[in-house]
Order: structure tokens, then C-alpha cells, then sequence
């Protein structure tokens, strides 16, 4: 068996190529040996390192089996196909594409259905009138069943749907759906209306851990490199480095910190430097031309780094 860290990703489309610019962004090049029809592949400087292409459900039955260390996948995925998933796997990131909310949705026709517990009042009389239960097409079945129960809807029956499930009632063959929407046009259009409280997962693209995977010490050196540059990268993207032309003291540096989230990283005389959340760069910037700065630039990071890694922190928590 192999030492290397696998990381699995999807092998083609849109979800690949933002995977690929995901990594890329934290300096990780991800490159497929013989060209696109090449399932196995590399990330460039990082030999421990061997990168699976597979589909997205594929890439979540690998990380259940532990055979791969690490996944890209969705969210959704991984409630509805890993059983009990939080002691399988550790979803470590959200990667911030491949966004989509699972959903129940009831024909607009039914005016009096707004939330999950109208579906638990109109169950009764639903099997009165027609002589049997609602039919709800889905193909998150574990996913339905945990979210029906949670609201107390106990008399239905699922329709498993592999196709256009937005249609199955207009078709006749259900009731209800439970899906996958992303814009919620697709329900639109097919007369479908979200219970007011029917968004069961919001969910998007994740990196995902294995926890049954063989963790060697080549493997986990890898991930804490690869969770080194991810974090970095993304510290960087909502940090911004501010420097000032002012005199501080210990409590001014304080009360910048807790005011404006603000990181005093250098000071040197009247020059003080800190690592400022992106949002808080200008109200930062006002409150030390209050205090007398003469000058405040802000600039954009590339990465940064620390000491305390906390995408690894986490993952070693549970794999210890």
C-alpha cells in the first residue's frame, strides 16, 4: 500500500477546473501525467503527493473506504452517501464554488402548505382523500428521511428519482420533491414553491478528510504542508496589510485589535503595521488619522503563513 497522500478530485467539467484554480491559488499546481484522460496525476513539487481523478459521488465512496486521504466534493454528497459521517470523515474547508441548497419543495398549487409542519397536519387527510400517503421524489433518501423525521412528517413514501425530479409532479408519479437547486428557476417552472422552513443543506464544494484512510507519516507530513498553503493563501485573500505613519502605545495597538480585528505585526518608531481584516481596512485607516497618522496605505498579501496551522490542527485533532 501506497505511503503517498492521495487527494481525489473531480475529472472533468466545471467542478474540476475550479478545483484546479482552487489549489492553484495556494500554489499547489495539480497536473494530470498523460493529459486530460489521465486519472492519475501529481501536484507540481510535491512527490508524497499522488492526485486521483474521479467523479464527485466516486470521490465520496473512496473517502468512506478510506481509500483516498483526501476529497473534493459536496457537502450534500457526503450527508446523503457516508453513513454517519462525522466519525468517517472531517470536512476541513469550504472551497467557496459548487454552491447549492437541498430543498423540499410542494406544488404552488398547495396554498395552504408553507412549512414542514403543514406536510405533518395535511398527512391524514391526504391518506383519507387518495388512500395512501404523500409520495415525495428524491434521490437523497437518508437526507430526507433524518430532516422528515426531525419535523414529525411520518406518513409518506419516497419515489427514487435518478432523473429530471423537478417533473415528478407534474408527471403524476409524486407529490413533493425533495432536490437540489441552485437558483430555485428550475422549481419556478415547474409550478414547485421551498417550504418556508424546507432549506435542508446549504452546500458547496468541500475539502474533505478521510479518517479511516492510512494516515503514514509520509502522508500526513504532506497534508500538513498542503493545509499550510490553503490556509495561507486564504488568510491572505481576506487580510490586507496596513501601515502607518504614527505613534502607538501598547493600549493604542490594543484597542486596534479589538476594535478593528487589526494584528500589530511591526512597529518601529512612528511606523506601526498590521494585518487588518479586508472589510475593516478603512475604518481602520479613519480611526489612526484620528489618533495622527500622517500617512495609511494598505496593500494585498500573497500568503500568510503561521506558525499554529489550524486546517492541520484540526485534521490531526481527529486523526489522533
Amino acid at each position: 500500500m501506497t505511503k503517498k497522500l492521495i487527494v481525489a478530485t473531480p475529472s472533468k467539467g466545471r467542478l474540476q477546473e475550479n478545483a484546479n484554480a482552487f489549489f492553484a491559488r495556494a500554489g499547489l499546481e495539480l497536473t494530470q501525467g498523460r493529459g486530460a484522460r489521465d486519472y492519475r496525476g501529481a501536484i507540481a513539487g510535491l512527490e508524497s503527493v499522488e492526485v486521483a481523478y474521479l467523479s464527485a459521488s466516486e470521490i465520496t465512496g473512496r473517502l468512506a473506504r478510506g481509500d483516498v486521504h483526501f476529497g473534493v466534493t459536496g457537502e450534500d454528497l457526503v450527508r446523503e452517501e457516508i453513513a454517519d459521517p462525522g466519525n468517517k470523515v472531517e470536512l476541513i474547508a469550504p472551497l467557496g464554488f459548487g454552491h447549492a441548497n437541498v430543498v423540499v419543495a410542494a406544488p404552488q398549487a398547495w396554498i395552504d402548505v408553507r412549512v414542514m409542519a403543514d406536510l405533518a397536519d395535511i398527512a391524514d387527510g391526504f391518506r383519507a382523500r387518495h388512500g395512501r400517503g404523500l409520495r415525495v421524489a428524491t434521490k437523497y433518501i437518508n437526507t430526507t428521511r433524518r430532516f422528515f423525521a426531525q419535523h414529525g412528517v411520518g406518513d409518506y413514501r419516497i419515489v427514487e428519482s435518478s432523473g429530471a425530479t423537478e417533473g415528478a409532479p407534474a408527471a403524476g408519479s409524486a407529490d413533493l420533491i425533495v432536490d437540489i437547486t441552485t437558483t430555485g428557476a428550475t422549481l419556478a417552472a415547474n409550478a414547485l414553491k421551498v417550504l418556508d422552513d424546507g432549506v435542508i443543506l446549504r452546500s458547496q464544494a468541500n475539502l474533505v478528510a478521510s479518517l479511516g484512510a492510512p494516515w503514514s507519516e509520509t502522508a500526513r507530513e504532506a497534508a500538513r504542508v498542503i493545509l499550510s498553503r490553503i490556509a495561507a493563501e486564504e488568510i491572505a485573500r481576506t487580510t490586507r496589510e496596513v501601515c502607518a505613519t504614527v505613534a502607538l502605545t501598547e493600549e493604542g495597538l490594543h484597542e486596534a485589535h479589538v476594535k478593528f480585528g487589526a494584528s500589530p505585526r511591526e512597529r518601529n518608531g512612528e511606523t506601526a503595521t498590521f494585518n487588518c481584516p479586508t472589510k475593516q481596512v478603512a475604518a481602520l485607516a479613519d480611526w489612526l488619522i484620528g489618533k495622527g497618522a500622517r500617512n495609511v496605505t494598505s496593500a494585498k498579501l500573497d500568503y500568510v503563513f503561521h506558525a499554529g496551522n489550524a486546517l492541520w490542527g484540526k485534521l490531526a485533532g481527529r486523526l489522533d
